[in-house]
């Protein structure tokens, strides 16, 4: 339950961190997107094999639309 939610969102925290120092005072760039695509990918496929590679049930489980899901894993070459 609860303890899982927040070991993503410490590792999430922690890497950000870590990508900060490594930038040593540059300015970072796109890091919104970035970040958000870096999760998105892991999110997908653990989703997709958890789901038997069903792409409804892992849309019904994601909250998406199968649609959207079918784009997202095409962005990602995971299809």
């Amino acid at each position: 339950g609860c303890m899982s939610k927040n070991n993503i969102e410490e590792s999430v925290r922690e890497s950000l961190q870590s990508y900060f120092r490594d930038l040593e005072g540059e300015s970072p760039d796109g890091v919104y997107d970035m970040v958000i695509r870096l999760v998105e990918k892991p999110l997908l496929e653990v989703v997709m094999t958890q789901a038997n590679e069903n792409q409804s049930r892992a849309a019904e489980w994601l909250g998406l639309n199968r649609n959207t899901l079918r784009k997202k894993l095409v962005e990602h070459k995971l299809l």
